[in-house]
């Protein structure tokens, strides 16, 4: 199956304006692209790690009924908390690059991927209190708290 030429110029055309954006500007478009999805899968990564590691100090802390592993279990949670927050602001700021950096008649400067112009539009706090990030380190702390009540 092959791709018509008419295929292939949409995706080098704004959707808004159907200008047609240049080579160096598709490939800024990629950098940071690249840097969102691997900004993504770091989250994914530490996700997976935060529950592997609550699920052992939570196991540990049942077995020998210790409120005191159960409760020291929150203190890696809460650093892999912060750190998916870290991790999920960056995503945000280069959202906010690349939303400026798609629009033809953008002030952006070619190739750069200087994300201060955003930092005051997208904050930690906002990211670290993000809708699935509380319910997800959310569950998590409230399974240490029921451990710590139950062993005691």
């Amino acid at each position: 199956m092959s791709i018509s030429s008419d295929a292939a110029d949409v995706s080098t055309t704004t959707a808004t304006s159907g200008t047609p954006l240049s080579a160096d500007r598709i490939k800024h478009l990629e950098f940071i692209q690249a840097v969102v999805t691997r900004l993504g899968n770091n989250s994914f990564l530490l996700k997976g790690w935060a529950m592997t590691i609550t699920a052992a100090i939570l196991a540990l802390s049942a077995g020998q009924l210790s409120w005191q592993i159960a409760l020291s279990g929150t203190v890696p949670l809460l650093g892999f908390w912060s750190l998916d927050s870290y991790f999920l602001r960056q995503e945000r700021l280069f959202r906010a690059l690349y939303e400026d950096a798609r629009r033809p008649d953008s002030t952006v400067e070619m190739l750069s991927m200087n994300v201060g112009p955003y930092l005051a539009r997208v904050t930690l706090m906002k990211a670290a209190f993000s809708q699935t990030l509380v319910l997800f380190y959310g569950a998590l702390l409230i399974a240490h708290f029921v451990v710590v009540l139950v062993a005691r």
